[in-house]
């Protein structure tokens, strides 16, 4: 499979579209979907225009739209190459960043990051948690450090096993070529021609944040997820999501996406799950925005 930017059959306004070309046709049909539908909901969700002809893909639209349809594309093709599945679920997860539980942040992130460790365009995958959840504190957990950290970063082990067959997780985690770590462990290095995923982001805090964030090196690339109705660090400290959210929006380089439970891809009561809490925690904060204005208006 091989991508590109040059003209095509949808080039429009002299704008010269992304173009994908697949190396197998026979899975093309599943790629796509029924009818198209595949396509019609990337179409749908990003704003551009997709137009197949033969074993080529033209992406037509905004230049960081295109990108995401492209790479989305990609990540699915790999899933059909590794004989998964690919449903209206997974087609759903073409859209990163944050979000609440069950809209697959993790699975997208882990899924690009392999797409590219196997096309050749990074050397390594690094895969980072905070290591500090629901008040625990690894000095207080049992066992070695290893037992200790390994409950806290199981979930990127599991898309790791979703994505790539079992003996090459193994061997990679061995030469290097994919590593997963606490956060902590960050601190001091330079991260080059790698992907980089920092996961629960919303658990770190601004410091760790900022840490994390400034180990980019040459030719890497980071992706940044987390839940914000979801932190569980110590009462009164900042999330360092929130606080990197806030003040980098807008930032040439930096592109922010927000889910929400219309993207929830889990099972159905997860979505219902979600809107039960946000409606709570809306009422709320309207409630305790009232009393506020209240006090304010006696003093």
């Amino acid at each position: 499979m091989t991508s590109a930017s040059r003209p095509g059959p949808s080039d429009k306004e002299g704008v010269q579209p992304r173009v994908i070309q697949f190396d197998d046709n026979s899975l093309l049909p599943l790629l796509f979907g029924e009818h198209d539908q595949n396509l019609a909901r990337l179409e749908k969700q990003l704003g551009v225009s997709l137009v197949s002809r033969g074993n080529r893909l033209a992406i037509q639209g905004p230049e960081d739209s295109a990108l995401a349809a492209g790479q989305a594309l990609e990540a699915l093709y790999e899933r059909l190459k590794k004989g998964m599945q690919v449903g209206d679920a997974v087609v759903r997860m073409a859209r990163s960043g944050s979000g609440p539980a069950g809209t697959g942040k993790t699975y997208l992130a882990v899924a690009k990051a392999v797409a590219l460790l196997m096309s050749g365009e990074v050397d390594r995958l690094i895969l980072s948690r905070p290591a500090v959840e629901a008040g625990e504190r690894l000095g207080f957990l049992p066992g070695d450090l290893r037992e200790k950290i390994d409950p806290y970063l199981r979930p990127l082990y599991d898309a790791l096993y979703e994505m790539l067959p079992a003996e090459q997780v193994v061997q990679r985690l061995a030469n290097g070529e994919i590593e997963v770590a606490p956060l902590a462990f960050m601190r001091g290095r330079t991260l080059s021609n790698s992907f980089i995923i920092l996961d629960e982001a919303q658990n770190s805090t601004p410091v760790q944040m900022k840490m994390f964030l400034t180990r980019l090196g040459e030719n890497s690339r980071m992706a940044v997820t987390g839940d914000l109705s979801q932190v569980d660090l110590p009462q009164g400290q900042g999330s360092g999501l929130r606080d990197a959210v806030d003040l980098l929006a807008g930032l040439e380089g930096v592109a922010c996406v927000q889910f929400t439970d219309q993207d929830v891809v889990r099972h159905p009561l997860v979505t219902r799950v979600v809107q039960a809490y946000e409606a709570r925690d809306t009422a709320v904060a309207a409630r305790d925005g009232d009393l506020f204005e209240g006090r304010g208006g006696k003093a």
